[in-house]
C-alpha cells in the first residue's frame, strides 16, 4: 500500500512542475461539537484540518480529526486522490487511526493484519440535483468476526436545495451488506441527515461559514445535532 501513497505524492509533484499556475489550492479548519461519519460517532469537539491541491479534475487532498475535549478520542490522518470529469468522479481514500490494530499507532504500519489503515475505492456522478456514491474498502483494517476480509460497502445520495437564503443538503446513507466497520448485521440505513450552511459576514473581505445538521442512525437508533464553523484564508 505505500506504493499507492508514493504515487499520488508523484502525481502532485508532477502537477506542480508542468503546470504551477493553474493548480487550485484548499485550506481549511472545520470546529464541530461532535465528529458523526456515515451516522456512526467517532469523536467529541473536534477540529478537522484540510489541506488539498487540485489540477484539470485531478485532486490530492489530506484530512484530519483531532478531539478537543476528550483524549481518548481516536486522531484520523486520511489522503484521497479523486478525478472529477463532468459530473463522475472516482477515488481512492487511505483512512489512518490512531486507534486499531496496532497498539503502537504506527502510520506507516501496512500489515494486512496488523495496520490502523483502512483502504477504500469510491464512484460516483453528481446530477447537480442530486449525487450518488458507493463506497467500498479493498485493503487495510476491515475484517469480519471470522479474520476473513469484510469488503464493507456504503452508499449515499445527496439532494442539495436552498431554503430562506440558507443553503441545504438531505442525506441518506445505507450500508447493503453485513459489515463489523458499520455495526450492521445485513442491509441497513444508517444515516439520515439534513444540513444547513450559511456564511456569516464579518468583514467585507472575510465571512465565516457556519453550519447545522440533524443526524441520524436509524439502524442504532442514535440521533445527533451538530454544530460547526470553517476557517479559511
Amino acid at each position: 500500500m505505500k506504493k499507492i501513497v508514493i504515487l499520488a505524492m508523484g502525481m502532485v509533484m508532477s502537477m506542480t512542475t508542468l503546470a504551477q499556475d493553474n493548480i487550485e489550492t484548499t485550506i481549511s479548519a472545520d470546529f464541530v461539537n461532535e465528529y458523526i461519519w456515515r451516522g456512526l460517532k467517532l469523536g467529541d469537539i473536534s477540529v478537522q484540518p484540510k489541506l488539498g491541491v487540485g489540477y484539470k479534475g485531478l485532486s490530492l487532498t489530506a484530512w484530519g480529526n483531532y478531539g478537543l475535549s476528550n483524549v481518548d478520542d481516536s486522531k484520523e490522518f486520511d489522503l484521497t486522490l479523486d478525478y472529477t470529469i463532468k459530473g463522475f468522479s472516482i477515488g481512492i481514500t487511505d483512512y489512518w487511526f490512531s486507534k486499531g490494530q496496532d497498539p503502537d499507532s504506527r502510520y506507516f504500519k501496512y500489515d494486512a493484519h496488523g495496520t490502523n489503515h483502512v483502504f477504500e475505492a469510491y464512484a460516483g456522478y453528481d446530477f447537480s440535483f442530486a449525487s450518488v456514491k458507493w463506497f467500498t474498502n479493498f485493503a487495510g483494517n476491515d475484517y469480519n468476526m471470522n479474520g476473513k476480509r469484510n469488503y464493507s460497502c456504503y452508499a449515499e445520495v445527496n439532494v442539495p436545495f436552498r431554503l430562506a437564503a440558507v443553503d441545504w443538503t438531505g442525506s441518506a446513507g445505507v450500508v447493503p451488506f453485513k459489515s463489523s466497520m458499520y455495526r450492521t448485521n445485513g442491509f441497513a440505513v444508517t444515516y439520515l441527515s439534513l444540513r444547513a450552511n450559511k456564511e456569516i459576514r464579518i468583514t467585507d473581505t472575510f465571512t465565516v461559514p457556519i453550519f447545522g445538521q440533524v443526524a441520524a442512525d436509524p439502524c442504532t437508533q442514535n440521533a445527533y445535532l451538530v454544530v460547526g464553523l470553517t476557517l479559511r484564508p
